[in-house]
């Protein structure tokens, strides 16, 4: 890519968001390019993906090798391992972005499908080692991977709390909840789990006790030491760098939970500029859904900006 090389619209991040609208767009006979960080994606540590028709099992890498194979064919879109930087209005209309190799391009459209950071608990001992196998953020993603063993759902709110004796029965007959201490109505949660054959724990997880990953024992603070084969916990999320900062020199909108905004046709609020896939959305996450939405995106691009 030279530094003046122009598209009709730059994808940032090759995930199934960003990969799925770069085939429709290819389709479209749009020339795309895909800039994609050289940092392990989020789903990295991913042993498969499920869900997708055609793809059940296949590892994060697998499926995007098979991507590009699909889209080399087409000789259109353009792969970048790279780290988007910045993202600017350029003169005369469209988009000028800068890569952190010191190249630049310009695109009528933008799509940002980074997806987001999992900010993972500091000084839980053996967190990393476990996370993405038995420790998960979704049972729907890997429930049936871990179906059978002792869960136990990390919650710091009652109502969530309360969840652990029915929602995940699907795959585990045994789900306790795990609280920090001092949760607001933890002694009426515990009576009801407890009712209801589960049970509330409060106290600070300080270690994960594993064999390769594969979790055998929680540690609290207090020394207690609980038995769970699989805990269910979601860390808190945030942008990454590039759009975080695009917040403040764009004015790209956020929602009350920080995660971006955008209309029907997955447009965000600066025009030309669009947004698909985890970073919009923290309850419909997912591969599945993330490609769907970069199908939508592809289409609307296309339509308000035909080739």
């Amino acid at each position: 890519m030279n530094p003046l090389a122009q598209y009709d619209t730059v994808i940032v991040g090759g995930g199934p968001a960003g990969l799925t609208a770069a085939l429709a767009l290819t389709r479209y006979r749009h020339r795309t390019l895909v800039v994609e960080s050289p940092v392990p994606p989020r789903n990295h540590a991913s042993r498969g993906v499920h869900g997708m028709i055609g793809l059940e099992g296949a590892t994060p890498a697998e499926v995007r090798a098979r991507a590009w194979r699909e889209l080399d064919a087409y000789g259109l879109a353009e792969h970048r391992c790279a780290a988007a930087e910045d993202v600017t209005r350029a003169e005369g209309g469209g988009f000028r972005i800068t890569l952190d190799d010191g190249t630049t391009a310009w695109a009528r459209t933008v799509l940002l499908a980074t997806g987001v950071v999992d900010v993972h608990p500091a000084g839980v001992g053996g967190f990393a080692d476990c996370w993405g196998r038995t420790v998960i953020h979704c049972p729907f993603c890997v429930g049936w991977e871990n179906a059978d063993r002792t869960w136990g759902l990390v919650a710091d709110d009652s109502a969530y709390a309360a969840t652990a004796a029915k929602a995940f029965s699907a795959w585990s007959a045994d789900v306790i909840a795990i609280a920090p201490p001092g949760m607001d109505r933890a002694a009426e949660t515990r009576q009801a789990l407890r009712a209801a054959g589960s049970d509330l724990v409060e106290g600070e997880i300080v270690r994960l006790h594993h064999r390769d990953g594969d979790l055998h024992t929680v540690e609290l603070a207090d020394g207690t030491l609980l038995p769970r084969q699989t805990l269910l916990w979601s860390p808190p999320q945030q942008q990454v760098a590039l759009v975080t900062r695009l917040a403040t020199t764009l004015g790209l909108a956020l929602d009350a939970d920080g995660f971006l905004t955008v209309g029907p046709d997955k447009q965000t609020n600066v025009p030309g500029l669009y947004a698909a896939g985890d970073l919009t959305t923290q309850w419909e996450q997912g591969a599945m859904n993330a490609a769907g939405a970069g199908a939508a995106a592809a289409d609307a691009i296309h339509f308000a900006h035909p080739h």
